[in-house]
Formats: C-alpha cells, sequence, structure tokens
C-alpha cells in the first residue's frame, strides 16, 4: 500500500526495503493459499452435488471469483469481526452464542455482524456496478 499511496514523480523512501519486500512475499503466499482453500472446499461441495444439479463452468468461475472477492473484503477486517461473521454465516450461530464463545458482549457482537455485513453490502454494490 505504501506504494500505490506514494505521489507519482516521488522517489520511494524505504528504510527497511528486504523486510518490506519479505512482508508482501508473504501476504501474498497467505493470499494464494487462502484462494486455494476456498477453491478446494467450492470444489468438494460440487462433488457431493447430483450430476444434474452441477452448475456449469462459467457459473463455477463467477462463485469462485465472488468467494475471493469475499475472502478479500473479510481478511481485511478485524479478527473477532471475521470471526463473528463467520460463526454467524457459516455456522449458524445466535448472536448470544457467539458472543458467549468468544467472551464478548451481546452489543458487541451486534456491532462487529453490523460492521461485516456493511463491508459485503459496499463489496456488492461495487460489484453491481
Amino acid at each position: 500500500m505504501r506504494l500505490l499511496s506514494s505521489r507519482p514523480g516521488e522517489p520511494l523512501n524505504f528504510t527497511t526495503p528486504r523486510a518490506y519486500l519479505a512482508t508482501v512475499a508473504n501476504r501474498l503466499t497467505l493470499n494464494l493459499y487462502r484462494r486455494r482453500s476456498l477453491e478446494q472446499a467450492y470444489l468438494a461441495a460440487l462433488a457431493q452435488t447430483p450430476e444434474d444439479l452441477t452448475p456449469s463452468l462459467e457459473h463455477q468461475a463467477l462463485v469462485l471469483e465472488a468467494l475471493d472477492e469475499i475472502d478479500q473484503v473479510l481478511a481485511l477486517l478485524p479478527a473477532k469481526t471475521r470471526q463473528a461473521f463467520l460463526m454467524s454465516q457459516l455456522e449458524g450461530y445466535t448472536q448470544e452464542e457467539i458472543a458467549s464463545r468468544l467472551g464478548l458482549s451481546a452489543r458487541s457482537v451486534q456491532r462487529y455482524l453490523a460492521r461485516a455485513l456493511e463491508e459485503c453490502i459496499v463489496l456488492a454494490s461495487q460489484s453491481a456496478a
């Protein structure tokens, strides 16, 4: 992000370029593994689907792209916000159950879920445009 936020024409000022490049490489690697994990989970779910209900290859590619976009948005959220959202949406926990399991107040869980949903809505509106 530092590279992207610098002004055009200005020289880049790095005090520790090796550490910066190591961080970038680490994050790219994590993103690759996360994407592969998402793809494998989706393909495993497709394998359970009856053949006559299996979506087209184009539809499968669109779903994988959408999952990747959602994953990128969720990765930007604070850890507890992301965890609460995933517990709610993927595991079906109620707000009270999430609060209990994460040691949070019910109000905090509400705020976390609202923030995560807000980010998903922003993503959806950007995708629709």
